[in-house]
């Protein structure tokens, strides 16, 4: 039979193992570790599932085949009259006349129309992207939040076994009055607050997979496993590569591109405007035979070939709308540039946060962590030896445990602010990725 020091120094061992914090790394790679397959996989369901994302692709593809028959002309017109008295001519009585005509608007008009329907076409197109990027980013974010949940869940239950253990070694030390009510009191308070953050984070998970769910297009209750692990990501792209992306490919500067390409070529349409439409045409009367004999011309319909313009005369309206797109240019471009600004100062802070989550897992996992873990070390080691109190052995692990929390948190922040980042540039971002969990905690025989 084992004594209770035995027991004691073999529970010490273990718990050493259980929180230990040397992080494994593995050598960063720049495909996607198999870590994160889930979250590819649910990318991929959105990107074929999800109604907002769908509903864009179609209002772009409405816009592009719009765009297609702008340039078409005018429909041919045909006319029909019919005498209601006939017109004596000497040809004979004209009984009705016919004719067909069709419109063509001056050189230039049809092409400035179908690239002002193709630049909206276009604006719609960096909406879906826009939309696409957005919804990528609420699933990362939703995931990673998800994956933090899953690793509070089981640190605080690792947490509450130990407590409770503490629990019953503390009353048994107290029945031999080894020990003071002290000793009990205070495991039992900290369980009990470590008993309320665990039902907290479990009220979490629900509307975590409901999110998630809707950003799929699945039923609210369909089951979603806890993710496995949140790995390190690396930002490999420099500042000013990111900036130049931004400009190059943030999708809401580019909408705003293509409403100032659209009115461009509305600009040059107005003033076509300044030039005068043509309209040909052909008109025949149907004529019946003269009345008399020998007429020359008897019974022959005359054909009539017609050519007519409007006359631009009116210029105060076509120089009001040549002011107005110019206005609306001017307009747009300071939209543009007021928006570059502001995303590249919302750049700046994100890519801050990014850095500054990236220091916090360092400094958890290097230093922090190490510490509160030797220090615990250190009053478990007492607390047997009975030189410590569990006081101090309670209030070293309630410092491990904010510890290995705020080391996840940081994980979790710095994947939600690369996700942001590639929100910002348009586009996904090269990373380098690595393992970033604690050692499990090895099994120990008693």
């Amino acid at each position: 039979m084992r004594t209770r020091v035995q027991y004691l120094f073999l529970f010490s061992f273990g718990v050493i193992f259980l929180f230990a914090t040397q992080a494994f790394c593995a050598p960063p790679h720049e495909k996607t570790p198999p870590e994160l397959a889930d979250l590819m996989q649910y990318l991929k369901t959105a990107e074929e599932q999800n109604n907002s994302l769908r509903s864009a692709q179609h209002a772009w593809q409405a816009e592009v085949k719009k765009a297609l028959g702008e340039d078409t002309l005018p429909d041919p017109r045909l006319s029909f009259g019919y005498y209601t008295t006939p017109l004596e001519t000497r040809g004979g009585p004209a009984r009705y006349k016919y004719g067909l005509s069709q419109s063509f608007p001056f050189f230039g008009k049809l092409s400035l129309k179908k690239q002002i329907a193709m630049r909206e076409a276009d604006g719609f197109k960096a909406k879906l992207d826009a939309v696409r990027l957005q919804l990528f980013y609420d699933i990362k974010t939703t995931y990673f939040e998800y994956a933090y949940l899953a690793k509070a869940i089981s640190i605080t239950k690792e947490n509450m076994e130990l407590l409770s253990y503490l629990e019953k070694v503390a009353t048994t030390t107290y029945s031999t009055g080894a020990t003071s009510q002290a000793n009990i009191i205070k495991p039992q308070l900290e369980l009990g607050k470590l008993e309320d953050r665990l039902a907290s984070l479990r009220e979490q998970q629900r509307p975590l997979v409901e999110k998630l769910n809707a950003l799929l297009n699945q039923e609210p209750d369909t089951p979603i496993p806890f993710p496995k692990e949140i790995p390190v990501i690396g930002l490999k792209t420099e500042n000013a590569t990111l900036i130049e992306n931004m400009r190059d490919s943030n999708p809401n500067l580019q909408y705003w591109g293509t409403v100032l390409n659209k009115q461009n070529s509305g600009l040059k349409l107005a003033e076509k405007s300044y030039f005068p439409d043509f309209t040909f045409g052909v008109e025949a009367i149907e004529v019946d035979d003269a009345r008399n004999d020998g007429v020359t011309g008897d019974g022959e319909n005359p054909v009539m070939v017609s050519m007519s313009l409007n006359i631009p005369l009116w210029q105060d309206a076509r120089d009001a709308a040549v002011a107005s797109s110019q206005e609306k240019i001017r307009s747009t471009r300071q939209k543009q540039l007021g928006l570059e600004r502001l995303l590249r100062s919302e750049l700046e802070l994100t890519l801050y946060q990014y850095r500054d989550a990236e220091r916090k897992v360092s400094l958890y996992r290097d230093s922090l962590i190490p510490k509160a873990e030797q220090n615990f070390s250190v009053n478990m080691e007492a607390f047997i030896n009975g030189s410590g109190s569990s006081l101090d052995l309670i209030d070293s692990e309630r410092t491990l445990l904010e510890m290995q929390l705020a080391y996840y948190r940081s994980l979790a922040n710095q994947a939600q602010r690369f996700a942001k980042l590639e929100v910002l540039v348009g586009h996904e971002l090269t990373g380098s990725y690595s393992r970033s969990s604690l050692k499990q905690p090895q099994a120990h025989n008693e």
